[in-house]
């Protein structure tokens, strides 16, 4: 698996002066102006804002989906803003963990198969063992009895379990989560949200772009960002 990032003296996640900006008909629009962000190893951090204020483009940016205009990303000892379309997919593999709102799993392989499917392209583990740990992730997440099953056979909170099971799956560092429970009831919203606090008593990072107000009572610190930049930050940083 892959090696634990360790470095505990400086962040796991940085930025500075990062900007983004996309051309339109109407000119240039600045989705994100001149953040600088750190997050240590093991905090649990909310990203809230309204819609358009700059919360996907930023995880789309610490994940290497997007890249910066100008500013410099770094996550895990990585600059994330130097690599190249081939590297970003292999860290990405190796280094961070997304879970996506609206799932993300491939309909025609079944549970087990999309949990696998990070590890087969990474080859992190020797395939033989690759089964095992997707089975293992999935009876963590509570839906082991549906691993040989197609996505569109289960429920949505069974999905997003199987999303975070998929995320796990090489052992990320950093959990990178784009309104997890957005699609969940309540009591799967917070059983989900338990699993990620477990993730980091365990010593992940976990960041997670919420616009649900009474989920901040889980994070242990909040960014709340306003027409691309950061306006507030509640709670302890590095």
């Amino acid at each position: 698996m892959t090696r634990p990032y360790s470095d505990i003296s400086r962040p796991l996640v940085s930025l500075h002066g990062v900007c983004k900006h996309y051309n339109s008909a109407a000119g240039p629009i600045a989705a994100l102006r001149d953040v600088n962000l750190e997050i240590a190893q093991g905090e649990f951090v909310a990203v809230i804002g309204k819609s358009g204020s700059g919360k996907t483009t930023l995880i789309n940016l610490l994940t290497g989906i997007d890249s910066p205009t100008s500013g410099s990303i770094h996550v895990a000892a990585t600059q994330v803003h130097t690599l190249s379309q081939e590297q970003l997919a292999r860290w990405r593999g190796r280094f961070v963990g997304i879970v996506f709102q609206f799932f993300q799993l491939l309909p025609t392989l079944t549970v087990a198969e999309n949990v696998m499917l990070t590890m087969d392209f990474c080859g992190a583990l020797p395939s033989r063992e690759r089964r095992g740990r997707a089975l293992s992730l999935l009876s963590d997440m509570g839906i082991a009895d549906q691993a040989d099953k197609l996505p569109g056979a289960l429920s949505g909170g069974q999905q997003q379990r199987a999303a975070i099971a998929r995320a796990l799956a090489n052992d990320p560092p950093l959990i990178v989560a784009d309104e997890p429970t957005g699609n969940l009831d309540s009591r799967t919203a917070a059983e989900v949200m338990d699993f990620f606090a477990r993730l980091v008593r365990a010593g992940k990072t976990v960041i997670m772009v919420t616009h649900e107000r009474d989920l901040e009572r889980h994070f242990a610190r909040s960014i709340r960002l306003a027409d691309g930049e950061i306006v507030r930050a509640t709670g302890a940083g590095p």
